[in-house]
Parts: structure tokens; sequence; C-alpha cells
């Protein structure tokens, strides 16, 4: 499979409404997760483990607590903010095939990480990169990914059964789409917008 990186990163997308619920083959998920696990890693820890979620059950345990979150949110906002929010779909945890829970383990190759001794956050950092390649695999192969950030750590470790020095990291909604949408959902829903590259870009000093 030949792809263009510029091309990926354009078209990827959070995705939330467009999940068709069809299987995602067994290969394209071990390129996926194999393309994620080969992400940099600081002092090459690999602080990262992947938990596959397929049972609904679980799904809807954690749909209920998202939809929680969502309304303590929603809670918070002006009249005007939360009319604009509850048109946002915030989530595929139901709609999609299956979710990947990714996790951070500080221990993994303590003490000694060599590169995190001054920064106690690059193991985290790399998580994230770990994420970001998946993301970006996922969709060079046509499957969309959706990050659900409306939960509590410790409630998805009680879920999963996840030890209290592990962190997770992300719950990420997988599985094939109708299509990715061209511009953001957030954008689209005028709650946010992207900051043109000149205004992030600083030169010598900030």
């Amino acid at each position: 499979m030949s792809v263009d990186i510029y091309d990926v990163i354009k078209k990827r997308r959070d995705v939330r409404a467009q999940f068709t619920g069809a299987p995602i083959p067994t290969d394209v998920l071990d390129r996926v997760l194999a393309a994620a696990h080969a992400a940099p890693s600081v002092g090459l820890s690999q602080p990262w483990d992947f938990i596959l979620i397929e049972n609904v059950r679980t799904r809807k345990t954690f749909h209920d607590h998202v939809r929680h979150e969502q309304a303590i949110f929603a809670a918070t906002l002006t009249a005007d903010q939360a009319t604009r929010f509850s048109r946002i779909k915030i989530d595929g945890v139901m709609e999609s095939t299956l979710a990947v829970v990714v996790t951070y383990d500080p221990l993994r190759g303590a003490p000694a990480v060599l590169g995190r001794h001054s920064i106690a956050d690059a193991g985290l950092y790399s998580v994230c990169l770990a994420i970001e390649n998946l993301w970006l695999a996922a969709t060079a192969e046509g499957i969309g990914v959706g990050w659900v950030s409306f939960y509590r750590e410790q409630a998805v470790r009680n879920m999963l059964g996840i030890p209290d020095d592990i962190r997770p990291v992300a719950w990420l909604c997988l599985g094939p789409v109708t299509h990715h949408e061209t511009v953001p959902d957030l954008e689209r829903h005028n709650w946010a917008y992207r900051r043109a590259l000149p205004q992030a870009v600083h030169h010598e000093m900030w």
C-alpha cells in the first residue's frame, strides 16, 4: 500500500458520527497496532499497552459514564454554549467496531529511563506519539478513529481492571466509516476554529 503521508495528515479526523459498525479485517488491525507500537519512546521504554474492547456491555457501561460527564460539563456552560454543545456528537462508543484503550506505565524501564530524568512527562509524550501513529495508520487504511475524553481515569481503571499505577490515557473508538469529514466537527458547529500556522510560529524567542 502506497500513501502520501501529507494527504493522510490532512484527511485525519476525530470521528464520531460516521462509523458503520462493519468489522475491521484482522490484518488491517494488526498493521495499525504495529504502527502504534513502532512509535518513538523515551529511553526505548515503550510505556504503552493497548486494551482491545469489543464487548457491548463494557462499551455500554463506558458510554453511560461518558453521558454523565457530558451532563456535568454542559451544566458549566452559558445558555448559548449549551445550545451549541447539545448539537455536537461527542463520541462513537456504541457505533464503532471496537475500542482501543491506550495506557501509560510510568514504571516501565524505571528508575533509569534514559532521557526522562529531567522531564517526568516524557513517558506520557511517548504514549501520545503511539496514539498519533495509530491514528495516521488507521486513516491510511480507511479506518476512522475517535478519541473520547469525557471520562474519569479511575472509572476506566475500575471498568477494565487497570492497576492504580497505570494511566488510561485514551479511549479510542475504531472502525470503518462512511467518510472522513473535510471540516472538523467543532468548526462545523462553530465551537472552535484552527489557528493559522503563522500565528503559531516564533523565531528565536517567544
